[in-house]
């Protein structure tokens, strides 16, 4: 079984900034906005390197939103920034409308998302946000796994014609894919090869997933595991060819599993495969105060969770 080495603790909002900071030497069309958190969205670097090319809006995210379809028509490629919970539903409204309807190339990049947010509690934290934004036609909705994974999809995104939806967090999670990769927008990255048990994770469950093959494997349990990085769209294509090998799937993210990534890949295997699914994520609730570790164990968002939901499918083949 392949192995991923952990290399040092990195939260993925810095792997936003360190992509941003690199966007803001190499493309001189990306600009910044932000909302009263430059500190905590890592947009230090950039302001400071590129004052003429940042907009502190202050706490005005909806016409943070409408400022940045605005720069697009001049053929600026707007990164706009704060929390998710912010970040969408607070401005609903504009996205839909400014952004999304007429298919303005805005980058939404949302820090702080899910319920490791922490101590901040349930009225920052959200847990609906790719939800929301894989509903809207036309809007690419990514969340990433590490802080190597972040910064390239920053990256990426920035050569992307069209509205993207970027998620990411504020703790420290470990960092173990490559550094310098590639990111292919649409395109799932197989972790591991199985033949009994497919795990399609995203975001910070993904490292999460890997912890469980290694249980998983101690018990002759042979487990695929794919990085869902990209939501919408979705690799259908990996998704139908690894269920199609092991016959069962586990879904696992930090988010509600109405409207998640659970959902979008019932939706492919509905349509394409019909296969036993167990889902990993919050159970149609809001998030509390807590440290990131206390409410991923509260809430079943860890390894653990992963392996008994994986012997539980199993024995649904």
């Amino acid at each position: 079984m392949k192995t991923y080495i952990n290399t040092g603790n990195k939260d993925t909002r810095s792997g936003f900034g360190a992509g941003l900071t690199e966007l803001g030497k190499s493309n001189e069309n990306v600009v910044a906005l932000c909302a009263d958190l430059t500190g905590s969205l890592k947009m230090d670097e950039f302001k400071a390197n590129h004052p003429e090319r940042f907009f502190q809006v202050g706490i005005a995210e909806a016409n943070m939103i409408g400022i940045a379809a605005g720069m697009t028509i001049g053929g600026k490629i707007p990164f706009t920034g704060t929390f998710a919970n912010f970040s969408t539903g607070r401005v609903y409204d504009q996205i839909r409308q400014s952004i999304a309807y007429s298919g303005k190339n805005v980058k939404i990049c949302a820090s702080h998302a899910g319920i490791t947010l922490g101590e901040d509690g349930a009225t920052h934290q959200i847990l609906e946000d790719i939800g929301l934004m894989k509903m809207l036609p036309g809007m690419t909705v990514i969340n990433t796994c590490d802080f190597n994974q972040t910064k390239a999809a920053t990256l990426a995104i920035a050569k992307y014609d069209g509205p993207v939806y970027l998620r990411f967090g504020r703790p420290k999670v470990p960092n173990f894919t490559p550094e310098n990769g590639t990111f292919e927008i649409g395109k799932a990255v197989k972790l591991t090869e199985g033949n009994d048990i497919t795990i399609v994770a995203t975001g910070h469950l993904v490292w999460e997933a890997l912890e469980a093959t290694k249980s998983l494997n101690e018990a002759g349990i042979s487990a695929e595991v794919i990085n869902i990085h990209t939501i919408k769209p979705l690799d259908e294509k990996a998704i139908i060819e690894s269920v199609e090998k092991t016959g069962c799937i586990i879904t696992a993210e930090e988010h509600n599993y109405l409207g998640g990534l659970g959902e979008s890949v019932s939706r492919v295997l509905a349509k394409h495969r019909p296969t036993p699914q167990e889902f990993v994520a919050t159970n149609d609730t809001f998030g509390e105060s807590g440290t990131p570790t206390q409410l991923m164990n509260k809430y079943g968002l860890n390894s653990e969770a992963i392996e008994k939901a994986a012997k539980r499918v199993l024995t649904r083949k």
